[in-house]
């Protein structure tokens, strides 16, 4: 009768294989059980992982990590509570769940987890879970992001950079921006900014427009030729032939 060494033997060669295929990832486990195994499998991969109590205060000064892991195995309520805590702060990384399989069934939308994990899978299920729950929010994080001659425009947090550097600008130079961004070449008249970055119900003059495309100009520097002008009709969003090439210069 086999001893069985064969098969432990095919079984950490799909271990070796799963972990050559995964990023190296840092997880952070939230656990009311610090020093316990929460999930084994997590033994058997690459990725490192650092434990924290399972309380609020801890948040505060908590490593950074790519994937924040919930310890629900034993206080579904606590868990629940933590969750939404993450959630409504607006936590920057995927919330995984782990349970047991009676777990399952108390798990709901509201909870704001990305996906949930039984503390009893193995190494491929586990790894398979951390590397498609860190892929989706890559992709989320992408599509949410207008990057164009230099200029990178983040519509999920609101901000703003130039070759590299942080853009400070008020909400309406960022949405003036944004849309000039998103429709490139295009010409607009002030009466066609004011309306869709002021809205319908605004009442003050054309006069707005330019006071905030000159600001706008001033806070991107040495790119402020992005934002250009067509005489006697309005304003564009200029685009580079390249990265490297020279910024246009604007009609006078």
């Amino acid at each position: 009768m086999p001893d069985g060494t064969g098969g432990r033997d095919h079984w950490h060669s799909i271990v070796a294989v799963t972990i050559r295929r995964t990023r190296l990832a840092q997880l952070l486990i939230l656990t009311s059980a610090v020093g316990a195994e929460v999930l084994p499998s997590l033994g058997l991969l690459s990725h490192r992982v650092r434990q924290i109590p399972a309380q609020p205060a801890q948040l505060v000064n908590a490593p950074g990590s790519d994937l924040i892991l919930v310890d629900a195995r034993r206080d579904l309520a606590a868990a629940k509570s933590l969750c939404k805590i993450l959630t409504t702060t607006g936590i920057a990384v995927p919330l995984l769940l782990i349970l047991t399989e009676g777990g399952l069934t108390a798990v709901s939308a509201d909870w704001g987890v990305d996906d949930v994990v039984l503390d009893s899978a193995g190494p491929a299920e586990v790894d398979a879970r951390i590397r498609l729950a860190i892929g989706r929010q890559a992709q989320e994080q992408s599509a949410s992001k207008i990057q164009t001659s230099g200029v990178v425009i983040d519509e999920a947090s609101y901000s703003a950079k130039v070759q590299g550097r942080p853009l400070d600008l008020t909400f309406k130079e960022f949405e003036l921006l944004r849309f000039l961004a998103t429709h490139p070449s295009r010409v607009f008249t002030r009466e066609q900014l004011l309306s869709e970055v002021w809205g319908y119900d605004y009442f003050g003059g054309t006069r707005t427009v330019d006071v905030h495309v000159r600001r706008l100009r001033a806070k991107l520097g040495d790119l402020e030729q992005l934002i250009g002008t067509v005489r006697n009709v309005g304003y564009r969003f200029n685009v580079y032939e390249d990265d490297n090439a020279p910024a246009p210069t604007p009609s006078p």
